[in-house]
């Protein structure tokens, strides 16, 4: 990661100016996970279940998501039945592992104070 990518060059050490946000909402950071892991594209209902989202609510992520060129939805007909199939963008994936690229520097970050004062990170989830 570069220094300008950490918010050194800028002298904001701990800006994090790549923390993407249209991304970073847990939404969409559920669906664009979801996405990754199959870049064939995952049907809308299939895409909703994994992220325990309503069709509305998962509509409305998915709206954001294709205005700022992050997922590509496909409507179509299978077995004379409308289907919706989502998948990542080329732009989608590439911002998406930038976003981790900030998170994982964040996360360094935070184990480093956490060594320096002498006390353990939390693992796992609370």
């Amino acid at each position: 990661m570069s220094e300008r990518q950490r918010g050194t060059a800028a002298g904001h050490r701990f800006a994090y100016d790549g923390i993407n946000r249209v991304i970073h909402e847990h939404a969409r950071l559920s669906v664009l996970t979801s996405l990754v892991t199959h870049p064939k594209g995952l049907p809308f209902a299939d895409l909703k279940r994994m992220c325990g989202l309503t069709d509305g609510n998962l509509n409305r992520h998915l709206q954001v998501l294709e205005s700022a060129k992050l997922v590509v939805i496909v409507k179509g007909v299978e077995r004379k039945r409308p289907q919706t199939l989502c998948r990542i963008s080329a732009v989608g994936r590439r911002r998406y592992f930038e976003y981790l690229s900030v998170l994982e520097q964040v996360i360094l970050d935070a184990a480093g104070a956490a060594k320096a004062a002498g006390t353990k990170p939390l693992r796992g989830r609370s």
